[in-house]
Parts: structure tokens; C-alpha cells; sequence
């Protein structure tokens, strides 16, 4: 899944756009290092923020209980977290949307209230406390994921794993009815011993030396354990299939860009996508209602890769496994490559979730079926082709 090209999330290239320490759709470490909260007229605040210096938030919003619900979400200024927080706006019911985040989301509104806060920082846990206990935060949705992979694997860890652990000690200070995680179906791993369809029982078995696995699979464990000893706490953890639509940018998209798309020869696995509204939709669904354990996100449907490369309008480019290894290892050291080698083992196997739980207990039905989805982004893509090749000098 590697064919060359610049590595977006590569903590060198493009800073102006990777300023997002929250699973943003182009993420890098951050710059400053440690938690802060932006002041009114600072280039991090947004309107509504609170200002943190000189000031008690406790004593800031001790006069005035909210009259509704209080949600918050890290990765605020990712594509879910944007897209979140613009529903929430919107929502009558809730009175506060607290943005966590070290970068604002551009969808806010007069609700909106940004705490610029690092997670990767030891100093987080305590301001993260404070946070949720001066906002009355009743939700917590947790955003705060690559939606990449990266070759920064270290500062990576630090933001997703010892992340969570920080938010999680954080919100063990705080009265919180509910937690909501964003986690992924490609965790289950691609293995050719995988059954058709994968439920919510089956463990999680992606490659655990990668760090984009590993870092998402122990922050399961950690919400897992955080909803285990706290009574009254409801834990809600999502994993969403590959997010596709016309406006989200991760690894998929990127592969599913390339004019010559790498397949395994000899392999043809079947695939699942969410549509990009139906993932915001499946979140909002766990934000309004109260539904415990762990669900699978998924589209209706499954398609071959063959076909999901013809239907993206692209060429196939089979390459032979015991080749593909070694390339796409020599491309991602060089950070040439869109994903690394661990991601090969999707093109050859069988990596599909079961949805049926989430439709029982959730209600939670997809507007988009997986060929849907794909059609989708495949027309937003082919008018993003057509202005690059406008935009080349003749």
C-alpha cells in the first residue's frame, strides 16, 4: 500500500498544516511541548475561549451551572472532532462544547470553549482535571488518534498511549457520566485464518511491533480497564471501518489517489468503508444515547479490491509479496511511502467487521453502503484530478 510518494505525516514537511496533536487528518508532533490555554487575542484562541491565565476556570464558571449538557472532545481539530463539534453547535440540548486540543477547530461556534492542552505533556493530567471539573463536563469523547501512519513512532506513542493514560487519569478526577473512544476495525489485523465477518468478540490481532496498531489497541485497554473500576461511567468505544467520503484525507484516501495503485499479486481481499457522514452520525448516535461496550462501524456491503481500484478509476500494480517487503520497507524509511510494511498484509487478507451489533443495540443503520462510499470519494477525487492537471503550467 506504499507506492513513492511525500510522507504527509512526516514531522518535517508541511508544519504550517501539521499543528493538530489530535488524530488530525495531517498530524505532527507538536511544537510546544507541555500544556497552555490560549488567552483572547492570542493566535490560538477562538471565540468563546476562556482565558487560562490569572484566572480560575473554576471560579470563572462556578456562577453559571449550564443548562444543558456538556460534552467534550479531544482531537478537536481533527476531521471527526471538526466535524463533531460543528453538530454540536447546532444541537439544542447541549449547553457547552469544550474543545481539547493544541490547535482550534474552525467549525466553532458560541458554544465553543478551547482549552489548549498537550496530552503528550506530563502536566496534562492535572489540566485536563481542571478542565472537566470547571466546564462540568458530563461526555468525553476521545479523538485524539492518527488517522496515519507516521514515521515520528516515538512521539506517536507518547500522544496516543501515554496520551490516554493522561486523559484517562485526568477524567478519574472528574464526575463524568460518559466516555466515548474512536477506535478502528483494521485492529482485528489481516489474517488469512479470519472469519468472514468479524464481531466485536473476536481479539485484536494487527501487527502488534506497529505503532500505529499497538498505540490504539493499548488505549482500548486502558478505556477498557478505566470503565471497569469506574461505577456509574458509561464507556462507549467505536471502531469505524476505513472512513471514506469527499472531504476526509488519511491513508486510504492517499492510496486510493495514486494513479497506479499496489496490489498482491495473486491475492484480491474483500474490503468495508464508512462513508464519512456516517461515522460523525455513529458518534453523535453514542453521544445522545447511553450504549456500554465496544461496536463495530461499518458500511453495508463489502468489494474486492480489483474492483474498488476500477471503480477509483485507477491501475492495479501487482507486485510480488516477496518483493513488496523490501520496497515499501526502503520507501517508508526514506519517508516515500504512504504506509508501512505491516499494511501489506490488508492487500493480501481478509480484514471485514460484522456491523450486526451495532444495528441491534445502537439502532445504528448507515446511510452508505461500502460501494457508496467509494463512488463518493471517487467523484470528489476525479475533480480534484481534474484542477491539478488545470493547475500545470502547459
Amino acid at each position: 500500500m506504499a507506492p513513492p510518494s511525500e510522507h504527509p505525516d512526516a514531522p518535517t514537511h508541511h508544519a504550517a498544516e501539521q499543528r493538530s496533536a489530535a488524530g488530525g487528518d495531517r498530524a505532527a508532533p507538536a511544537s510546544d511541548a507541555g500544556a497552555a490555554t490560549s488567552s483572547p487575542g492570542e493566535p490560538g484562541s477562538s471565540p468563546g475561549a476562556p482565558a487560562s491565565a490569572g484566572a480560575s476556570p473554576a471560579s470563572r464558571h462556578a456562577s453559571s451551572a449550564p443548562r444543558g449538557r456538556v460534552v467534550a472532545l479531544t482531537g478537536a481539530a481533527s476531521f471527526l472532532g471538526r466535524n463533531l463539534i460543528g453538530i454540536l453547535e447546532e444541537d439544542p440540548r447541549i449547553a457547552r462544547v469544550v474543545a481539547i486540543d493544541i490547535k482550534p477547530p474552525d467549525t466553532g461556534g458560541a458554544k465553543l470553549r478551547l482549552h489548549t492542552v498537550d496530552l503528550t505533556a506530563p502536566a496534562s493530567e492535572e489540566r485536563v482535571a481542571e478542565v472537566l471539573a470547571a466546564e462540568q463536563v458530563d461526555t468525553l469523547v476521545h479523538l485524539c488518534f492518527l488517522s496515519s501512519p507516521t514515521p515520528a513512532t516515538a512521539w506517536a506513542h507518547e500522544l496516543e498511549s501515554v496520551g490516554t493514560m493522561h486523559l484517562l487519569h485526568g477524567a478519574r478526577q472528574a464526575s463524568l457520566r460518559k466516555l466515548i473512544l474512536w477506535s478502528q476495525t483494521i485492529l482485528y489485523g489481516a489474517h488469512p485464518t479470519n472469519p468472514n465477518f468479524l464481531t466485536e468478540k473476536h481479539p485484536l490481532r494487527a501487527d502488534p511491533e506497529e505503532r500505529f496498531f499497538a498505540d490504539k489497541m493499548a488505549a482500548e485497554r486502558e478505556f477498557n480497564a478505566f470503565g471497569a473500576r469506574a461505577k456509574g461511567t458509561t464507556v462507549t468505544i467505536l471502531r469505524t471501518a476505513p472512513i471514506l467520503g469527499p472531504t476526509v484525507q488519511n491513508y486510504l484516501t492517499r492510496f486510493l489517489a495514486r494513479r497506479l495503485v499496489m496490489t498482491m499479486l495473486g491475492f484480491d481481499p474483500l474490503w468495508q468503508f464508512i462513508h464519512e457522514v456516517d461515522a460523525i452520525a455513529a458518534f453523535k448516535l453514542a453521544i445522545d444515547s447511553d450504549f456500554p461496550g465496544t461496536f463495530n462501524i461499518v458500511g453495508d456491503g463489502v468489494l474486492p479490491l480489483s474492483t474498488i481500484v476500477r471503480l477509483a478509476g485507477r491501475t492495479p500494480l501487482p507486485v510480488l509479496h516477496s518483493a513488496a517487503g523490501p520496497l515499501v520497507s526502503a520507501l517508508w524509511a526514506a519517508h516515500a511511502a504512504i504506509a508501512p510494511p505491516s499494511f501489506l498484509r490488508y492487500l493480501r487478507y481478509l480484514c471485514v467487521a460484522d456491523g450486526e451489533k451495532a444495528a441491534r443495540v445502537m439502532g445504528f443503520r448507515p446511510v452508505y453502503t461500502t460501494r457508496e462510499a467509494l463512488l463518493d470519494y471517487t467523484s470528489a477525487q476525479r475533480l480534484r484530478d481534474v484542477r491539478l492537471l488545470q493547475e500545470t503550467p502547459a
